[in-house]
């Protein structure tokens, strides 16, 4: 019987495998900005011209197409800590060297080389986020998936949180080059938590063959029954919800909201909101599993959409604003833990690294193709209409939801 049914979910919640999966997000979610935000602050500090600094947007491509080297990962194993555990130590001191090697480079004098360093910092960083997506899967019952896939994404986003934050802040007193030292540092806690956290059981039937390694997660995946239902899912589960934060910034300026208010309310409010979500989600799914979490998720996620067409429609009020940021906030907290934990179970054992990755870069494309003709739909139809379309285009994804619930009901 499942450890997770013997015991109180109290043990499940306080459980190493959980305070691994929390670390091991934090970990990943630290360098993502460290290239992006903190890195243009630099470059503008040093006079690097501004075509130059969006050029460097290039350098994060490794978190698109880690799919490619993913099968590597799933195919050989290191003669040192395990198939999982030893490819995650080398990626991460790898990363922590590439990190701090980034703070010695001049990005007044030698952009170029900047670029390369930041390169190093993205690509290491992906292989850090392939292996430890993996190790979550083999690590956790199907059962604490939801749980732990909410815990890791809290742990990305105080990751990404002290580094964007943080690391301006700390830019404001101390050189940058230092504050790349100190986030290199931060890297420490996610390379002892390899050294300690146990390494998954190895099942049956891993690839023997880089082109075994590369053909059979896919051959696996598509004999499925509703194969092509679960990739549609995927693809619009959350396709309301991306939609409509692709264009808030304007909408918030546009009905009148000051900066302050933005910063406070949206940012500050928000970010405790959603962890706030992820962690209820988390622990609704202990008991509800995942099918029924994403039924009952989704559909606070097209409700809270609504929210921001009620808020357009009532106009400059910090106190309505403040109601539809923490219902849609806690709500898509919880949708995207779901989200996460779906993908993960899916996957089959044998080769997770590549078929997670492969559905990871999937759930990343609405982001830009759904996003791209937001601000054209807004300005034809109005704030309101638009939220009310992005409420109605959350639909689909949840009619789909109907096909994928038959597919994996031991989920």
């Amino acid at each position: 019987m499942d450890t997770v049914k013997q015991k109180p979910i109290i043990y499940t919640i306080f459980s190493s495998r959980m305070l691994v999966a929390l670390i091991m997000g934090f970990a990943c979610g630290l360098p993502l900005l460290l290239t992006i935000t903190v890195l243009q602050a630099w470059m503008k500090e040093q006079g690097v011209d501004l075509t130059v600094i969006g050029m460097m947007a290039l350098v994060g491509l490794p978190y698109t197409l880690k799919f490619l080297w993913a099968p590597f990962l799933d195919r050989f194993t290191l003669p040192f800590l395990g198939r999982r555990k030893g490819w995650l130590l080398i990626a991460q001191i790898a990363l922590l060297l590439a990190i701090a090697g980034l703070g010695l480079t001049q990005p007044g004098k030698d952009p170029w080389m900047v670029a390369f360093v930041a390169f190093l910092v993205t690509f290491f960083s992906a292989s850090q986020d392939i292996v430890v997506d993996a190790y979550r899967r083999e690590d956790l019952a199907d059962e604490e998936l939801g749980l732990g896939s909410s815990l890791y994404i809290n742990g990305y986003r105080v990751g990404m949180l002290l580094a964007s934050g943080g690391g301006l802040i700390l830019a404001d007193h101390i050189p940058f080059s230092l504050v790349y030292v100190i986030m290199a540092a931060c890297m420490l806690p996610g390379i002892l938590t390899t050294f300690l956290a146990r390494e998954p059981a190895l099942v049956a039937g891993t690839p023997q063959t880089i082109k075994e390694a590369v053909f059979a997660p896919l051959e696996d995946y598509f004999s499925r029954n509703g194969a092509l239902y679960i990739l549609a899912f995927i693809l619009l589960y959350k396709i309301g919800d991306t939609m409509a934060s692709a264009m808030t910034i304007p909408f918030y300026l546009d009905v009148g909201f000051s900066k302050t208010e933005i910063g406070t309310v949206v940012k500050l409010f928000g970010f405790w909101a959603t962890i706030a979500g992820s962690l209820i989600g988390g622990t609704i799914m202990l008991r509800m599993g995942v099918i029924r979490s994403l039924w009952y998720f989704g559909f606070l996620q097209a409700v809270s959409t609504a929210g921001f067409a009620v808020l357009a429609h009532i106009g400059h009020s910090v106190p309505v604003l403040s109601a539809v940021i923490a219902f849609e906030n806690l709500s898509s907290g919880m949708g995207t833990a779901a989200y996460v934990a779906f993908m993960a179970s899916i996957t089959n054992k044998r080769f997770t690294a590549t078929q997670y990755a492969l559905l990871t870069s999937l759930m990343g494309v609405p982001r830009v193709l759904a996003a791209a003709p937001t601000g054209f739909l807004a300005k034809s139809i109005g704030w309101e209409a638009f939220f009310i379309a992005c409420t109605l285009i959350a639909i689909p994804g949840m009619i789909l939801l109907l096909k994928v619930a038959h597919q994996d009901t031991h989920i």
